[in-house]
């Protein structure tokens, strides 16, 4: 069975009613990254930050799987499936993926502020401000905020490594580290880029292009991989 590693981007979940800041002109929901998403804003107004994250979980409570979410979820019928993904909804999961790497944390997911391996399961939308760990420290949303280390490229890097299929949907290709994940396909692996606006900076002949969204795009990768079977 062949090995086939996606790696998803915003435009993944767009079509889900999930935005991103990227939208609009460095806006997330008419809010400043340096405001909510850095941990000097944790620092400097806790309550701003969480009150954002509780909006973005209620957001993500109402929103469904769409059919690109569903079609690589059925590819694991097929392939050697594993997902990585630059964003930090559970809409995979509840597509039915079950090889799911989150690159930037989870939504659904909170942390202590003083060490990143103590995470818990959020039931609901609300983190009630004031909420600890069980170390004493304040709970914080279990994201990768701008300036902190992305601890999940490693295992990224490797499944990228070992791939006999590469595919990109979603994703301007312009947030490192993960950007850098099309450095570590293996020599002979076929590369498919599924996104309606295709970065001329990975306009490069090894690589097929399907400029559309992800819906539409995973159906005709769907077609595309049935000679890979």
């Amino acid at each position: 069975m062949k090995k086939l590693v996606v790696l998803t981007g915003a435009g993944m979940s767009a079509e889900s009613g999930i935005r991103t800041f990227r939208d609009s002109d460095g806006l997330w929901e008419e809010y400043r990254i340096e405001d909510v998403c850095t941990p000097e804003a944790w620092e400097r107004n806790p309550e701003l930050v969480n009150n954002f994250y509780n909006a973005r979980r209620k957001q993500l409570l109402e929103a469904k799987p769409n059919a690109g979410h569903i079609g690589l979820a059925e590819l694991e019928r097929d392939f050697d499936m594993h997902i990585i993904t630059q964003n930090i909804d559970d809409l995979h999961e509840r597509a039915g993926s079950t090889r799911v790497l989150h690159l930037h944390g989870e939504l659904r997911k909170v942390r202590s502020s003083l060490n990143p391996n103590l995470i818990y399961d959020l039931d609901g939308w609300e983190l009630k401000l004031g909420s600890k760990a069980e170390d004493g420290s304040l709970l914080r949303p279990h994201v990768v905020w701008f300036g902190e280390a992305v601890p999940n490229i490693e295992p990224a890097t490797e499944l990228v490594r070992q791939a006999d299929i590469f595919v990109v949907i979603g994703t301007s290709l312009a947030v490192y580290p993960a950007a850098s994940l099309l450095y570590y396909v293996p020599k002979g692996c076929r590369v498919l880029l599924i996104d309606p606006r295709v970065p001329e900076s990975v306009r490069k002949s090894h690589i097929e292009f399907i400029e559309t969204g992800a819906s539409e795009g995973v159906k005709i990768l769907k077609e595309k991989l049935k000679e890979n079977l």
